[in-house]
């Protein structure tokens, strides 16, 4: 057996650990290593990148600990009937390149996910003890994500909050019926059960206790779940929907969608179809719309009576173009739920035309200095001395946002 190097090691499974989303530090308490002494801080941009095998310095260490995988679930790359090359880290080792990174000034933090080897407990007691070791042995006070094993005990999942500033457990797939035909080895029970238990000792420990009147410290930034996209049959309003349960059962800070990806051997259950890539950036603006912007599931997605998003459309373009009825808003006068159904205003625009409007009538040009695209938004406004008049009218208003056919190449 040939013996991979350190080197060859981090190319794999660093590559293997990009089919996992990440996620920002947003969230997390303020640490800072100049006060108290230690390595690392949570301050500053928000990490939300990866160390990729090529070299590029990039904010986030991302890597399994292992991509070897006691499970076969058919839409994973590192099943384990998968022919992919295999490698596996030491604890030892993941908290010596998580060091040595940040020293380099590579990384701010450390993204840390893994197969299922022997067991989910022994893989994740040395997922924590990777945790543990940074925290009170090395005084690491970067950021600390770890995607936990919901068949693990409860035990170590509750000592993985005290280390990381985040812990993650994968829904997998958005229906019950997906993850047992093509995850059999999982339930879906199971990890609902553990991420109910995560939220409520979260919610436990966010209590001050009654002798100090403190907060506790568990995994400050929440936790948040991954869901494969395209892997099964499931609609975009299935995938919303389940979303939508998800954020309210368990005060999820964020759901992450996570194209299909094929798997190149012929062993694989799944079709061999080009990865959703753009599906999953419109469920991603379509969760947007439905955290903040006051949209329910349904009405974003009633554009398509198979309940899947306009992939040419970004999901608010889409719904203000089957509800011509609502349109044109008057900037000057509309409530700020109507001006949040506005193509083209985000949440700062909208407080910003909020803030404006109580000094003067507003007109095209200071739309423009709060940074709103025109093209986008003259359709379907009223504002001081503009009118759209024929334009909100014309029957091919969706001709002028759709993207320009492209020639498909012959060979």
């Amino acid at each position: 057996m040939v013996v991979k190097t350190l080197k060859e090691r981090l190319a794999i499974l660093s590559d293997a650990a990009k089919y996992d989303a990440s996620c920002a530090s947003s969230g997390t308490v303020k640490r800072n290593s100049s006060a108290s002494g230690g390595l690392g801080s949570t301050e500053g941009s928000g990490i939300c990148h990866a160390y990729a095998p090529d070299g590029r310095c990039i904010s986030l260490l991302k890597i399994l600990l292992t991509n070897f995988c006691i499970y076969d679930c058919a839409y994973c790359i590192n099943r384990s009937s998968s022919n992919v090359a295999r490698a596996r880290f030491t604890p030892d080792e993941v908290i010596w390149l998580t060091l040595e990174f940040y020293r380099r000034n590579y990384i701010e933090g450390l993204f840390l996910s893994s197969g299922i080897i022997r067991s989910s407990d022994h893989t994740m007691e040395e997922m924590v003890r990777v945790a543990r070791e940074l925290r009170t042995t090395h005084n690491f006070r970067g950021y600390i994500h770890l995607k936990t094993i919901p068949e693990a005990s409860q035990a170590l999942i509750e000592e993985a909050g005290l280390y990381a500033d985040r812990l993650s457990i994968n829904i997998e797939l958005p229906t019950d019926k997906g993850i047992t035909d093509y995850a059999p080895q999982k339930q879906p029970a199971g990890i609902r059960r553990s991420m109910g238990a995560l939220r409520l000792k979260i919610e436990d420990m966010a209590e001050p206790t009654l002798k100090t009147k403190r907060r506790r410290v568990f995994a400050p930034a929440g936790q948040s779940t991954q869901m494969i996209v395209g892997a099964d049959g499931a609609s975009d309003a299935t995938i919303l929907g389940t979303s939508a349960r998800l954020y309210g059962s368990y005060h999820l800070k964020r759901v992450y969608y996570s194209a299909f990806s094929p798997i190149p051997d012929a062993s694989s259950k799944l079709p061999l179809v080009k990865p959703p890539l753009i599906r999953e950036h419109r469920l991603y603006q379509a969760d947007w719309l439905y955290r903040f912007y006051g949209f329910d599931i349904g009405e974003i997605t009633s554009a398509r009576p198979d309940g899947m998003l306009d992939l040419d459309l970004d999901p608010k373009l889409s719904w203000a173009l089957s509800h011509r009825d609502r349109f044109p808003v008057d900037v000057n006068r509309a409530e700020k739920e109507m001006l949040l159904r506005v193509p083209g205003f985000g949440t700062k625009t909208v407080a910003g035309i909020l803030a404006a409007r109580r000094f003067r009538r507003l007109r095209l040009d200071d739309l423009k200095r709060l940074g709103v695209s025109l093209k986008k938004v003259r359709p379907f406004i009223v504002a001081e001395s503009w009118t759209p008049m024929r334009l909100a009218d014309r029957g091919d208003l969706r001709g002028l946002f759709a993207p320009p056919p492209e020639q498909l190449a012959l060979f």
